[in-house]
């Protein structure tokens, strides 16, 4: 007898929800995505207990006609797909045609439609018809899921805590009301409002609605086109980054993905501007033509691969350092915003829209607002040239120099304190010091002309045998860097001569530093990496160190130093190097100023 027998339907069904439905917050995706997909321009989302006790979802869409209704409920119906070429044109968020079988073989739906006069009402339960019915309706589909994984205990069992499968779906639908600021979006859970957007198709206000005015406030517009890609959206100072990935926005062809090689460009272009282990907070919608990519890569359609990544790459880069360089990057003390895990709770409560939001936002963003609706017809964005970049720099020096600092003591020998006309400045001395030296080793970097200095006594440095062959392997390298290295013995290399951006107070630290940089990289060596990570490297070793007590004249120079730098205000990794307390803040701070 056969051993090998096919499964049935509902099995079948069961099989693929294990891979479309994971939470409550796949759910929710799915239909709210087929809801998207039919046209609709108001979509409301009602959760019971997060969604573990129901999700009914309510949208204003085309709906669907009785036998359509019930079709739809069949393994691989679809109408987004009808013949195989469709797979490389894709313009639809759903295309497979699983999720609501699925859905229903593990939950009880009931599903009311109605895409004409007559509305259809349809009820199955763990895959079973119950009933299938004629009723009256509005235009639109009304669908909701109970007792989600009832009959698959297994999956029920790892079902987390009502708020955090409310934080998953609450999450999501903050992102798709970014990737659709056209639409709509309510969501309630145990009737309470946590999300409300007005559909307003004005991205900034939907930003607003969405993470608040203070975050509104601090986002710079980007749009810059190439021969395939066009991207647009907007992009947060420095100032407000966050400890995680999940405000990184990125839409593709108005679908939300994860993608780390864009979220790399992305990060790249904050190098300068930010920590490692800090995250910016970006809004970016990429359009493209579909081919260029493929969403057909993993069952929940968040992943894709994307053809000429590197055009993408470059002008992604290009785009964000551009609108970097081009506003004064001092940030304001007070305006410091509660890092991300300090704001869990915020994502729970009802937040109140704004019925005019032009007249809440400040004055530069208003103006932002109306020059943007004068360039409307100016489409052709075209890349930046080197001059152009040049302009950029010289702008920013000439807004830094325009500050006129006076530097009037420290504290704690850590923080110079500067004052001009508008307010008091707090300048970090290492920070300042290393931004410093980083772009004076990093412009020796790009002329290639390393002058070698001779050590008065030669460093000696042995390593363990698997240490050794790479820094063998790179041997050539590191005397292009300008080092002069024999080897010297089993295991054992003899440096005689360090390249003359390494101070030789630092030397044996920072030549240590660079074997120690070598030897972690093993295969991964990438040239250009390893150079920025030694510049920054370098740029800190060299730099006046916090509790380090300055003169008067000393802080003076080092100002006057800074001023020059085409990036004045972040240290080589990140961190700011300045800080301003305006006259009105300080008023306000001690009370002169009440409102």
């Amino acid at each position: 007898m056969s051993k090998i027998k096919i499964m049935s339907e509902n099995l079948a069904n069961k099989i693929a929800a294990g891979e479309v439905v994971e939470k409550c917050a796949s759910v929710v995706k799915e239909l709210v995505e087929n809801s998207i997909d039919a046209k609709s321009t108001e979509i409301r989302i009602d959760l019971i207990n997060g969604g573990l006790k129901s999700i009914k979802i309510s949208d204003n869409g085309i709906g669907m006609e009785p036998e359509d209704a019930l079709l739809a409920f069949e393994r691989h119906a679809t109408s987004k797909l009808t013949r195989e070429d469709d797979l490389f044109f894709i313009n639809t968020l759903g295309f497979r045609g699983e999720a609501l079988p699925s859905i229903a073989s593990v939950s009880e739906v009931n599903l009311l439609t109605c895409s004409d006069n007559i509305g259809t009402h349809i009820v199955k339960k763990g895959g079973k018809l119950i009933t299938n019915e004629p009723v009256g309706k509005n235009k639109g589909t009304e669908i909701t899921i109970s007792d989600l994984f009832y009959n698959t205990p297994a999956r029920l069992k790892y079902l987390k805590s009502e708020q955090y499968e409310l934080a998953n779906s609450v999450s999501f639908i903050e992102k798709l009301a970014l990737a659709k600021p056209e639409i709509k979006f309510t969501l309630t859970n145990n009737e309470k409002i946590l999300v409300k957007t007005s559909g307003s198709n004005n991205l900034l206000k939907a930003i607003n609605e969405v993470y608040g005015m203070n975050i509104a406030s601090k986002m710079l517009e980007i749009k810059a086109m190439n021969d395939d890609f066009t991207i647009s959206g907007y992009v947060c100072k420095p100032e407000i980054l966050k400890n995680n990935r999940n405000y990184m926005n990125v839409f593709v062809n108005g679908r939300i993905i994860k993608n780390y090689d864009i979220n790399k460009a992305i990060n790249d272009a904050y190098y300068n501007y930010k920590p490692d282990k800090k995250f910016p907070i970006v809004v970016i919608n990429i359009e493209t033509d579909p081919t260029l990519i493929d969403v057909n890569i993993h069952p929940t359609k968040q992943d894709i691969k994307i053809a000429k990544y590197n055009d993408l790459y470059t002008l992604i880069l290009d785009t964000i350092e551009d609108v970097l360089k081009k506003n004064l990057l001092v940030q304001d003390a007070l305006l410091r915003l509660p890092e991300a895990n300090e704001t869990k709770q915020e994502v729970l409560k009802t937040r109140e829209i704004e019925e005019d939001y032009l007249s809440l936002l400040p004055k530069s963003i208003n103006e932002e607002l109306k020059k943007e609706e004068n360039k409307e017809e100016e489409k052709k964005v075209e890349k930046t040239t080197v001059q152009t970049k040049l302009s950029f720099q010289e702008e920013i020096n000439k807004d830094f120099k325009k500050l006129n600092l006076h530097p009037i003591g420290q504290i704690h020998a850590t923080f110079i304190v500067a004052q001009n006309e508008e307010g008091m400045y707090l300048i970090d001395q290492h920070a300042a010091d290393e931004r410093i030296n980083y772009e004076k080793v990093k412009k020796e970097f790009a002329e290639k002309e390393f002058v070698q200095v001779p050590m008065l006594i030669p460093i000696t440095i042995e390593f363990p045998t698997s240490d050794f062959l790479i820094i063998k392997e790179n041997l050539e390298y590191l005397k292009e860097l300008g080092f002069e290295i024999q080897e010297f013995g089993l295991n054992t290399i003899n440096i005689t001569a360090h390249p003359s951006w390494i101070k030789d107070e630092y030397s044996d630290e920072t030549i240590k530093s660079v074997m120690d940089m070598i030897i972690n990289e093993k295969n991964k060596f990438d040239r250009l990496k390893f150079e920025e990570r030694l510049i920054q490297t370098t740029a800190c070793k060299m730099s006046v160190k916090a509790n380090t007590p300055l003169s008067i004249e000393s802080m003076e120079n080092l100002l006057k130093r800074l001023e020059e730098c085409d990036n004045p205000y972040n240290c080589a990794h990140g961190r700011p190097s300045i800080m301003n307390f305006n006259n009105y803040e300080l008023d306000r701070m001690f009370k002169r100023a009440m409102n």
